[in-house]
């Protein structure tokens, strides 16, 4: 499924291509302001595979949605190659930006090869006609997604995880530089899960993408991943108030600083290998 992307140079010297400086996140509400995270300064290379992983609950789909402009954000700010993402424009924006968020769309009377040509809606203008080039873009995006096999199938009659698949093939046709995911392997199978990481790291690595995402599916994360943020939290103000806290590096600096034995060994029942990158249960459950 990766053919296609070996005849693409390898560039080794990544470069920034999304920087958060001192970024304030969380939701305006009635009462005021819902602050998640604050004082976020990182930045995302382009040609590497980043994967963002914490706790439930902790602010992980809200940064993913802040950085999309679903959200706007409370304060700082969020440079793309650049410039200020409140200086883009929708159109630029669906040009520099493809997204995949876990909401499962309402989506009816619609074909799969249909709903991944939207991916296209950024070039094809007022009239929404498709060219040579917009169709062979969504075919490679198809193949690479190795979903050929439901390309005539309706949307709605599909799985959980076939339409996750799609909504993946759909962000690739867009062919934008930056790609975010949220969850892209929450409905997978174990197999596909593995599939789907290793896609993304060649398609960040082969055409030197900055592909971003979250994921509950750790060890896999860590066997991956060239980066990894890793949200959790800390106490402060007393012995109840917590705010969110940012670790950042690759998965092996992350073990030998601590950092993921403290954020899995939550539990006296589960140790980490830091040498391995796996999680491992102790004790095992007794029958009474």
């Amino acid at each position: 499924m990766q053919d296609d992307l070996h005849d693409q140079p390898v560039i080794m010297n990544s470069k920034v291509s999304v920087e958060l400086k001192d970024l304030s996140i969380g939701y305006r509400i009635k009462q005021g302001t819902r602050l998640v995270a604050e004082h976020i300064t990182a930045s995302i290379q382009r040609g590497c595979l980043t994967c963002l992983l914490g706790e439930n609950g902790v602010g992980k789909s809200t940064l993913l949605k802040t950085l999309s402009a679903f959200l706007p954000k409370l304060s700082g700010s969020i440079l793309i190659e650049g410039r200020e993402l409140d200086q883009y424009t929708e159109q630029e924006l669906a040009r520099a930006i493809g997204i995949v968020l876990t909401e499962k769309p309402d989506i009816q009377q619609m074909t799969v090869m249909e709903l991944v040509e939207m991916g296209r809606a950024p070039y094809t203008g007022f009239w929404g006609r498709l060219s040579d080039d917009d169709r062979r873009a969504c075919e490679e995006a198809i193949a690479l997604i190795n979903i050929a096999h439901l390309k005539d199938r309706m949307v709605e009659t599909l799985s959980d995880g076939e339409r996750q698949k799609v909504m993946i093939a759909k962000a690739i046709a867009q062919q934008t530089p930056i790609i975010y995911l949220d969850e892209p392997t929450a409905f997978l199978d174990y197999p596909s899960k593995v599939d789907m990481l290793l896609l993304l790291s060649c398609i960040s690595r082969k055409a030197q993408k900055t592909v971003f995402l979250s994921s509950h599916d750790l060890e896999l994360a860590l066997q991956v991943a060239d980066t990894v943020w890793l949200m959790g939290r800390k106490p402060v103000g007393g012995a109840t108030g917590t705010e969110a806290a940012l670790e950042i590096g690759t998965p092996h600096e992350l073990a030998e600083r601590g950092v993921l034995s403290q954020f899995i060994e939550r539990s006296k029942e589960i140790t980490f290998d830091k040498e391995t990158l796996s999680v491992r249960i102790e004790n095992r459950v007794q029958s009474y």
